[in-house]
């Protein structure tokens, strides 16, 4: 391991305590041992601890009572249940009230240091989490966006600059790699965080609506305008206004926009009373918006309007590197939603994960981890669950001695059964022989 961790095992008996230490030792791991569950909690309080082996029955405070207390004063620090092979309804009372998995006696060492290793990676990853988490929110002050890549922290440094300002933002990328975030990042990191972010999608709407939605309208206006009523642009008076997929809209409502725009006054449909307003725009958009121009279906002009600040959102098969930190974040988020207490990604999943091309970005993984949390029955995300891809177990590469066991195997029972096999592996028998020797093959 490259660090090393310090493991924490908690028993009653001496000969366990020194047995655990040895194997654990041979992992490299550093060991901390406590005869009594209020010596452990001495040396939590004391000690730097990765993750804890605890047996359930011990005398004094048990097992569970231990892991209550762990999780009180350590709430991110796995602990790992051991108890008796005829005792597991107290392993399942222990994962409901927080442990991170449990083993039974007598200890089956390679699951254990399985488990250990997991438990240590997921501790690392809580406090990656939280120390990203707090140097950003120190930094930008974005403590809900989740991200360790360059691009994106070149993005929010960016960001951090803008949102001190009024300047109208037009924010591009591909959909669902969080556009909306960094409006609402921009809007409450600016002096205008106190007044209202409104949104409106511009490409659910047809131009009648997003009129009236935009603008408001007076009693009387049309059929069906039974009182008067405020558009998004009063409603964000003072505040932030977000166009969200700005690029559907048609070129009659790109005309009167750019009107509001400019002069930042506008009348209800229906009146002739002019309001003026104090809003800060921002935009979206997931067009190519200067081949979109060039073919006459946006306005120059009023692109310019909104591209006062440029800002690009990668797409996740750009930002791979946030895969492992996203997933595991989107894991707790739901555990903690739906009730559940799945602890592993496994491998061969999380490979899966790594090498998809997420075309629905960061919204499909969230996506496609809560639907994993929902229909998991166990404490593992089950690949079965993830359907946009076929996750195929990691599969041991054949040595050469695999092969030539295979293939005798094959032609057992034949006539010449050596000569098949050196004529399928392409070589004469005396090399064979040789090569049979060589692997101990009698």
């Amino acid at each position: 391991m490259p660090e090393r961790s310090t493991i924490l095992v908690v028993d009653d008996e001496t000969a366990i305590l020194e047995v655990m230490r040895l194997n654990l030792e041979s992992q490299g791991y550093r060991v901390e041992t406590a005869r009594v569950a209020e010596e452990g909690l001495r040396l939590l309080a004391e000690k730097i601890v990765d993750a804890v082996l605890v047996d359930y029955k011990m005398p004094g405070m048990n097992g569970i009572e231990f892991l209550e207390k762990v999780q009180e004063r350590y709430s991110h620090l796995p602990v790992i249940m051991v108890t008796a092979f005829g005792s597991i309804e107290m392993a399942v009372e222990a994962m409901k009230k927080g442990a991170f998995n449990y083993l039974t006696k007598p200890l089956n060492y390679e699951e254990m240091f399985l488990l250990l290793k997991q438990a240590v990676e997921k501790k690392r990853l809580v406090e990656n989490v939280q120390e990203l988490q707090k140097a950003v929110k120190n930094k930008y002050r974005f403590d809900s966006i989740i991200t360790n890549n360059k691009k994106m922290l070149d993005l929010l440094e960016v960001v951090d600059n803008v949102a001190g300002t009024d300047a109208t933002a037009l924010i591009r990328g591909e959909t669902g790699t969080g556009k909306e975030l960094i409006a609402r990042a921009i809007h409450y990191n600016s002096v205008r965080a106190e007044k209202p972010f409104v949104k409106i999608n511009c490409t659910a709407l047809p131009d009648s609506l997003l009129e009236t939605e935009l603008f408001g309208h007076v009693r009387g206006a049309f059929t069906g305008a039974n009182r008067d009523r405020k558009g998004r642009f009063e409603m964000a008076d003072g505040g932030t206004l977000f166009l969200d997929e700005i690029g559907d809209i048609s070129q009659n409502m790109q005309a009167k926009l750019l009107r509001v725009l400019q002069e930042m006054e506008f009348e209800r449909l229906g009146s002739n009373e002019t309001i003026k307003i104090d809003v800060r725009i921002i935009a979206s958009t997931n067009l190519d918006m200067e081949k979109a121009i060039r073919e006459g279906r946006f306005r120059e002009d009023l692109f310019f309007r909104l591209n006062v600040v440029p800002l690009y959102l990668p797409p996740l098969r750009e930002r791979k590197d946030d895969i492992y930190l996203l997933a595991n974040t989107f894991l707790e988020r739901f555990n903690e939603r739906h009730k559940k207490t799945i602890r592993v990604i496994p491998p061969d999943l999380m490979t899966a994960l790594l090498q998809y091309d997420w075309p629905g970005n960061v919204r499909e993984l969230e996506n496609c981890i809560e639907r994993g949390v929902v229909l998991s029955r166990n404490d593992t995300l089950e690949a079965r669950n993830f359907k946009m891809f076929e996750v195929e177990p990691v599969k041991r590469k054949k040595t050469e001695k695999d092969i030539l066991i295979e293939l005798e195997e094959k032609y057992a029972g034949f006539p010449n059964t050596l000569a098949l096999v050196a004529r399928e592996l392409g070589i004469n028998v005396s090399t064979l022989y040789r090569k049979r020797k060589k692997y101990g093959i009698i």
